[in-house]
């Protein structure tokens, strides 16, 4: 069968599931729920890819709420990574229903359109990735090993093909000081709330010094819960992004200096807890970009070229620097930014459905090609070789 017939059955494939991913895509919307939580979500997934022929695990890697559904056998294995979880508060502001869609949309595609023994598709449950990065939890399990490429696409204001995410560290910080009566005998206390405040100034101000392409950020969780009483405690959240490894690593360093300062002039003790990993930056595969891209304009698609990056982050990054992988964004059909109640309310409409079924097709398209091309998956890997660290 040619490439070309190929893509045009994988197409129709997608179109044929539009009411199943538009309704499954409604489901996940209405029903936000919290990384680790995805229950609902999950078994939905699960439900439908066993529904339309794939062999289904649940709870893998020991996460219950992640899951791996497998069809084919052939020689050369395309994932396609599923995100599902929910923001506190506003719920699907960052589009996680029409990742989940697009992705399983892809994967029917795809089914659809070669021959079991051309490919081995891998559709990849991965939850949490706004909270503790549940991509990382699944490569420290193996969840990649023998793929030969990761494809997955992610709603945003833009159309970017190879967006630039920051690596990204956060971190808990806690004073630890000594309470006392604000009135009676202020000269007794150590106040833990100074010292956090003092840190939160010293970040502000480190912040106006560092390269355009980083970022840092914090709030206070805890101060105090009475005015009369100095705080004993007090607690922060803070975050570093960075385009860049080294300086990533550098401006951890830094930050944490402005943590210790903090400390120094409060006559406080501080505890920095930071997360195990790092979101790594994006290391977008150009073969696999390019045909995405290809695939996604003879869709009618068009897009923003000559960005420099994007402001978020995101845990396939760090499946990018194992397997080939690309994380393109795609327009929802109206504007509004993520994380945003704005981009929730979004995110349900029938534009953003639309968008949804296109880019499923597009990476169904990538899917065939890298299936069915001619040492496709050898010159990715190539190109990923080069470029890893």
């Amino acid at each position: 069968m040619s490439i070309d017939k190929a893509k045009e059955r994988a197409k129709a494939a997608v179109t044929e599931a539009r009411e199943t991913l538009v309704e499954v895509s409604a489901d996940i919307h209405s029903h936000p729920e919290l990384a680790l939580r995805e229950t609902r979500a999950a078994n939905l997934l699960s439900d439908t890819l066993e529904a339309q022929g794939f062999a289904v695990e649940r709870g893998v890697y020991g996460i219950e709420t992640a899951f791996r559904g497998v069809w084919g056998e052939g020689p050369v294995t395309v994932a396609y990574l599923l995100e599902y979880d929910a923001l506190p508060g506003i719920g699907h502001a960052c589009g996680h229903n029409l990742i989940a869609t697009a992705g399983l949309g892809g994967a029917i595609g795809l089914k659809g359109a070669v021959s079991p023994a051309d490919v081995r598709v891998v559709v990849l449950g991965t939850p949490a990735e706004e909270d503790i990065g549940g991509k990382q939890l699944l490569l420290d399990k193996g969840a990649f090993d023998g793929v030969d490429a990761a494809l997955m696409v992610h709603p945003a204001p833009v159309e970017i093909a190879d967006p630039l995410m920051f690596g990204f560290y956060s971190c808990y910080v806690t004073y630890h000081g000594r309470e006392a009566h604000a009135s009676v005998a202020p000269e007794t206390a150590l106040n833990a709330l100074d010292g956090l405040v003092t840190a939160y100034q010293a970040v502000a101000q480190l912040r106006q010094h560092i390269r355009r392409d980083a970022r840092l950020a914090g709030v206070i969780l805890e101060g105090g819960e009475a005015s009369n009483v100095i705080p004993a405690t007090a607690k922060g959240k803070f975050e570093v992004r960075a385009l860049h490894p080294q300086y990533l690593e550098d401006l951890k360093d830094r930050i944490e200096g402005c943590f210790r300062a903090g400390a120094e002039a409060s006559g406080t003790k501080v505890e920095i807890e930071w997360t195990s990993f790092a979101y790594e930056p994006m290391n977008n595969n150009p073969t696999l970009v390019s045909l995405y891209k290809a695939n996604a304009e003879a869709l009618g698609r068009r897009f923003l070229d000559g960005v420099a990056a994007s402001t978020g982050s995101t845990d396939m990054g760090n499946v990018s620097w194992k397997v080939p992988s690309i994380h393109p964004t795609f327009q929802v059909g109206a504007f509004a930014l993520n994380h945003t109640a704005g981009f929730t309310e979004v995110c349900i409409t029938d534009a953003a459905h639309d968008n949804m079924i296109q880019v499923g097709q597009a990476l169904a398209m990538t899917g065939v090609d890298i299936a069915l091309g001619e040492s496709v998956a050898d010159q990715a890997r190539d190109e990923f070789a080069a470029t890893s660290r």
